[in-house]
């Protein structure tokens, strides 16, 4: 199943794709949803969802295509980023391996959604853009084993995470300062759920990130080529503090690519989707 949240005249509202028909709105498929994807995820995805919005009348669905994609939610409790989880990033910037993961918040007024643009602060004059494989949470986490962190999630989704590269480069404890722009938080445009992303690619680590900038690709790779993987960092994290539905850890990426004002720069994962913005410069 696939959920998004999609502008109308009436506001930002979630909806879910029947295949081959049209986009659902939630409220079409079962009015007594609530009216954000978030408040979906806290109250818990319903069974029996897909098929009832497979039974909303044609004349009430909206074209995928030309419907407006916004974030997924904008007031999540917490998103949690990974720092150096591809080997083949950490050799880029010839970093040493960690030896635990790397983690740092990112606060929810940094979110935008597909499409919009990625204000490019006065402060910095290098900043990256970094594809990656986004796990949202559908229920509440704690002390969770590997073998049951998979269970923990409602989804995947695609991020594009910037970064102020040169004021981290300054000192490695500005990294709150770095990550925390307007603009630095991009995801969506769909929550793909669990079950259908197990059925497309039979195991996680198969999928491919792609960071993509102005149609060229500047670094790809396999989730087995993280350093720590999925369920490690879900367990991991779930031992630090309780995950709560909604919640998204935003697994690492592949590369960074530098952006300037006017780039187009893209998370691409085959089978999931793509994720666009372009960078503009603050006037």
């Amino acid at each position: 199943m696939r959920l998004s949240t999609i502008a109308l005249d009436s506001g930002e509202v979630p909806a879910v794709l029947v295949p081959g028909r049209g986009l659902a709105l939630l409220s079409d498929a079962d009015p007594a949803l609530p009216r954000s994807l978030l408040a979906v995820l806290e109250q818990g995805l319903p069974t029996g969802l897909e098929e009832a919005a497979a039974a909303v009348p044609a004349n009430r669905l909206i074209d995928p295509n030309s419907a407006t994609y916004r974030p997924l939610y904008r007031r999540p409790r917490k998103i949690l980023g990974i720092g150096l989880n591809y080997r083949s990033h950490a050799a880029d910037l010839s970093a040493p391996v960690p030896e635990e993961p790397a983690s740092f918040f990112k606060l929810d007024h940094t979110i935008i959604g597909p499409e919009d643009a990625i204000q490019l602060p006065l402060q910095s004059e290098r900043v990256t853009a970094e594809a990656e494989l986004g796990l949202i949470f559908g229920r509440e986490c704690r002390n969770v084993d590997e073998a049951d962190a998979i269970q923990c999630l409602a989804g995947v989704c695609l991020i594009l995470d910037q970064t102020a590269e040169d004021i981290l480069q300054r000192n490695p404890r500005f990294l709150t300062r770095a990550k925390n722009f307007p603009g630095f938080f991009s995801f969506g445009p769909e929550l793909v759920t669990i079950d259908e992303v197990l059925s497309t690619f039979g195991s996680l680590e198969t999928i491919r990130v792609s960071t993509v900038r102005n149609g060229d690709v500047q670094a790809s790779a396999t989730v087995a080529q993280m350093i720590f993987s999925l369920p490690h960092l879900i367990s991991f994290h779930s031992k630090v503090m309780p995950m709560y539905a909604g919640d998204i850890l935003s697994t690492g990426t592949p590369g960074a690519t530098v952006i300037n004002d006017g780039d187009l720069v893209e998370a691409r994962i085959e089978g999931i989707g793509i994720l666009r913005n372009r960078a503009r410069r603050t006037l």
